[in-house]
């Protein structure tokens, strides 16, 4: 007997999100999904610390607003610019539940993160998917390839992954004028931009069609939390807010938590200074090794592997994942020659470069060494 079906149409087609690996109860050097190599605030223990355990009886405050007044005295905006989410993702869900109609046209790079395109499908929207220019800068003609596919909604990843390039503030100004529909720039990585003055908050909240994506997860260390965050001008941010989200999608804990890291701007800063400098020395020693190393304003490396090396990129890394240390391969066309590598911490570094310069050296290794 057969059994019936009851997926949606374009459920039944998804081939689903592929995470990277997280290891349980197997000691790694884990630098394969851009954690933070340092802890959080110690400010988020003090808040674990006080938290009353009696108001988990309770339902959480329903939209977040003193984690929300938290973000919106960071950045210098109000409150109503603020949306908290459960991680970056749910932002994204959210943006294409509220402002995307099903078969409708959704814009994004090629490479991108590769939750657009599943989150898209989700939608029954369809994918505008643009090749980045060799060097992973914007086509010139990005913007009139959005427009003509009529884009609803448009996805840049801004620092880029995998890459690391950094898009100018002007160059998205000018990108979201020129195009009918929304621009979500997706600022996972900004925190570890080396330039201060790369701040786009302003741009945002004054535009009519620019929403910022947020996450704790990297800059602040809070990627077991799940806490993220949108900015935008109020009238992008309200229906998500009080139409579209789950009711009470932040747990009591979670905000709490969140709030303490974000407050804590000076231990945050110090953070991504010392990852900055991490990222400066690893970048140094890969090239050392031979290895290609783009420029990167995000915490971590796209790392080419030459055609001359001894080893491909698939090779080295799972000749690393033998030794204990992860980083991250992708399959895509543009990609199978490079790895994409997380700063760690400087002994971290130390230990994947010296275990990288094993492997090209043809070095042997067994698990008791």
């Amino acid at each position: 007997m057969s059994r019936k079906h009851f997926e949606r149409r374009n459920i039944a087609k998804l081939a689903g999100y592929v995470p990277g690996e997280q290891p349980v109860d197997v000691p790694v050097i884990k630098l394969n999904t851009n954690e933070s190599p340092y802890p959080t605030s110690p400010k988020v223990q003090e808040a674990i610390e006080r938290f009353a355990i009696e108001s988990l009886r309770r339902y959480p405050q329903p939209t977040a607003d003193r984690f929300r007044s938290t973000a919106a005295s960071v950045h210098q905006v109000a409150r109503e610019n603020v949306i908290a989410t459960r991680g970056g993702d749910e932002l994204l869900r959210l943006l294409l539940t509220t402002f995307v109609d099903p078969g409708a046209c959704v814009g994004m790079t090629d490479p991108t993160y590769s939750l657009y395109p599943i989150l898209t499908a989700i939608q029954d929207a369809t994918v505008a998917s643009i090749p980045l220019e060799a060097d992973w800068s914007l086509p010139h003609d990005f913007s009139s390839v959005i427009t003509e596919h009529q884009c609803q909604l448009t996805f840049i990843v801004n620092p880029h992954a995998p890459s690391g390039r950094l898009i100018d503030q002007e160059t998205l100004r000018v990108l979201a004028s020129e195009i009918e529909g929304i621009l979500v720039i997706d600022e996972a990585y900004v925190d570890f931009v080396g330039d201060d003055t790369h701040d786009l908050t302003q741009l945002a909240v004054t535009s009519d069609n620019i929403v910022l994506l947020r996450t704790l997860s990297k800059g602040y260390g809070l990627a077991g939390l799940r806490v993220g965050y949108g900015i935008g001008p109020e009238h992008l941010i309200e229906p998500m807010l009080h139409k579209t989200r789950d009711s009470y999608n932040l747990d009591a804990i979670s905000q709490q938590l969140a709030e303490a890291a974000l407050a804590d701007q000076a231990y945050a800063k110090s953070v991504w200074e010392q990852v900055r400098l991490n990222r400066t020395d690893l970048c140094r020693d890969l090239q050392a090794l031979g290895l290609q190393v783009f420029a990167s304003e995000c915490n971590f490396l796209l790392v080419t592997v030459p055609l001359e090396s001894p080893l491909s990129a698939e090779a080295l890394y799972e000749g690393l994942k033998a030794r204990h240390i992860l980083v991250r391969y992708f399959s895509h066309d543009r990609l199978q020659d490079k790895l994409r590598i997380t700063v760690g911490t400087v002994q971290e570094n130390a230990q994947l470069r010296a275990h990288l310069a094993a492997l090209l050296q043809g070095e042997p290794f067994s698990a008791s060494t």
